[in-house]
């Protein structure tokens, strides 16, 4: 699949590190660090503009790497981008850590996966079916 994408950062695009790759690694694009406090989130560009088709969304979801070895992770995960959003890609960070973690321009941030979706229409109805996990959840089926 072709996406359309305007890149005004001076990065190389996102693209998958290894053949099974799911997600692209997408890069900070700033004029300065930016310094996160402990708990404290911001908004990261990315200097991305991209045209994705009907049908697909794109995710942004944190990097594995930052979020065990620093605690920075994704605020909203997974963000979602739709179709129609003409923005630049932009990225919730948080630091969960007790410590400031800084971000400087072309650092790896988060990763964005391209995914296919579809519209649901509801159907309003007096029952559903029964299940045999019924109204179970929140941990219902224990530990073990």
């Amino acid at each position: 699949m072709k996406i359309k994408v305007i890149n005004t950062s001076n990065h190389s695009l996102p693209s998958y590190e290894t053949i099974a790759s799911a997600g692209m690694d997408v890069k900070a694009f700033l004029e300065n660090p930016v310094v996160l406090a402990p708990f404290e989130r911001k908004l990261i560009p990315t200097g991305l503009y991209i045209e994705l088709p009907i049908g697909y969304e794109a995710q942004i979801r944190p990097r594995s790497g930052l979020a065990i070895k620093s605690g920075i992770t994704v605020l909203n995960t997974p963000g979602t981008i739709d179709a129609d959003y003409r923005g630049e890609v932009k990225v919730i960070i948080i630091n969960m850590s007790n410590e400031n973690f800084t971000i400087h321009n072309g650092d790896r941030i988060a990763q964005m996966i391209v995914s296919k979706h579809e519209q649901a229409e509801w159907e309003e109805v007096e029952s559903l079916t029964d299940t045999e996990r019924g109204e179970g959840g929140f941990g219902h089926t224990g530990k073990k």
